[in-house]
């Protein structure tokens, strides 16, 4: 069996088992229709509106944990995570850990890139992204910065991609941090609206409430400029 299936099939089973324990736990835990009641959401804002003004640094520290494993090894991408920081920790606080979380998650996983995928990355990928390495080499932490910043590549990916390059582990932290600040704030923004609405409404909101209130809507409007703003900087970062 060749090397990249190899990483496939454990890739594929190692997502399949955690998903399965997660299931087990909230399914043996909690009914169908716990979790989707409007009250049992209402509840878990309470909850984590006591805990942040008891115990802030402690619900921060926790989700930052969490998210730097869910980044690695659990190779999630930032969207859920997220929209649950500016649920749980609101707007700011919540920028500030996924930010730190997925940024040091994701250096995890271009180390870890570095050591054993490296090969396989440049027999996959190096004909497709060569013309980046002589941009990384007149700059590599202003063209880092600008390759975080534009995105358009799956996740995962996009954290290993640079070890083509060869690229210092300082540069890609920092790189990482700046870039990712953007989305992921306008994005976080996006649940610490949810949050907000939901604990105004004793009675579950209506979808056109939720839509075009300020809270999500300013988000959602700026989150979608940013991407018209990320294609222009990516056409010019991959062209030739």
């Amino acid at each position: 069996m060749k090397k990249d299936n190899k990483i496939k099939i454990f890739i594929g089973l190692f997502y399949l088992t955690i998903v399965g324990l997660f299931l087990y736990y909230l399914f043996t835990n909690f009914t169908f229709q716990q979790l989707t009641s409007y009250n049992f959401i209402k509840d878990n804002i309470e909850f984590f509106s006591e805990l942040k003004k008891t115990n802030f640094i402690l619900l921060s520290l926790s989700f930052l944990f969490i998210v730097i494993l869910w980044v690695f090894p659990f190779l999630g991408f930032g969207s859920p995570v997220a929209l649950l920081g500016g649920f749980i920790l609101g707007k700011w606080a919540g920028t500030i850990v996924v930010v730190l979380g997925m940024s040091i998650g994701a250096t995890f996983l271009y180390i870890f890139g570095n050591y054993f995928l490296k090969d396989f990355v440049r027999e996959k990928f190096l004909n497709k992204f060569q013309n980046l390495e002589i941009k990384f080499k007149k700059s590599e932490f202003i063209y880092l910065l600008i390759y975080r910043f534009c995105g358009g590549i799956p996740w995962q990916l996009s954290c290993i991609l640079p070890t083509l390059f060869n690229v210092k582990v300082k540069n890609f932290l920092f790189a990482t941090l700046l870039g990712i600040i953007p989305q992921i704030f306008l994005v976080v923004s996006i649940g610490s609206g949810l949050e907000k609405i939901i604990g105004e409404n004793l009675e579950p909101p209506k979808i056109s409430d939720i839509i075009f209130s300020p809270d999500i809507y300013l988000p959602i409007g700026l989150f979608i400029i940013l991407i018209i703003i990320t294609i222009i900087f990516r056409n010019k970062l991959y062209k030739n």
